[in-house]
């Protein structure tokens, strides 16, 4: 009777150790698999990385070329600002440049709507805005409306201004 006992516990030893064989060979397979995908993954990061330096590169010669423009511009804008004797008005657009997400207080109409929003503008208020009477204010995102060629004539002269200065 012992001796069934100390044969079937060596069978059962037996299986466990088979058993601990198999758990380390899935376990070897597994690190293997691990370690491969591991080399994928920090070639990737070194790709990405690479490119990462070199768009942050990209982005600091064009920080640098359009630093000297930058600066024209926000002089200008502070000669512009002290002319304008309205306080309230200046607080106004300052405020609405600060609120929207681009910057942009002054925007014009760009296919039926502001270029700031999806929401058409009627064309009974298209129409006030091209007279160029008084200053219009988009309903839905609070910036101010011009005429699309106004916004033209414009863009023009900065890009005119801005290259006799930059040369």
């Amino acid at each position: 009777r012992e001796f069934d006992a100390i044969a079937k516990e060596i069978e059962f030893q037996e299986l466990e150790i088979q058993l601990a064989e198999k758990h380390i060979r899935e376990f070897e397979a597994s690190l293997e698999s691990k370690t491969l995908s591991l080399e994928s993954v920090e070639a990737k990061l070194a790709e990405r990385s690479s490119h990462l330096d070199f768009k942050k590169k990209e982005l600091d010669n064009i920080i640098l070329e359009t630093q000297r423009e930058e600066e024209l511009l926000l002089a200008k804008s502070e000669t512009l600002s002290a002319v304008v004797g309205d306080d309230r008005l200046l607080s106004a657009y300052r405020r609405i440049r600060d609120k929207v997400r681009n910057g942009l207080a002054v925007v014009s109409i760009e296919r039926g709507a502001s270029a700031g929003s999806f929401f058409t503008i009627p064309p009974q208020r298209q129409m006030e805005i091209a007279q160029r009477k008084k200053i219009t204010i988009d309903e839905h995102s609070g910036r101010i409306l011009v005429d699309p060629l106004l916004a033209q004539e414009e863009e023009q002269k900065m890009a005119i201004e801005l290259s006799s200065i930059l040369g």
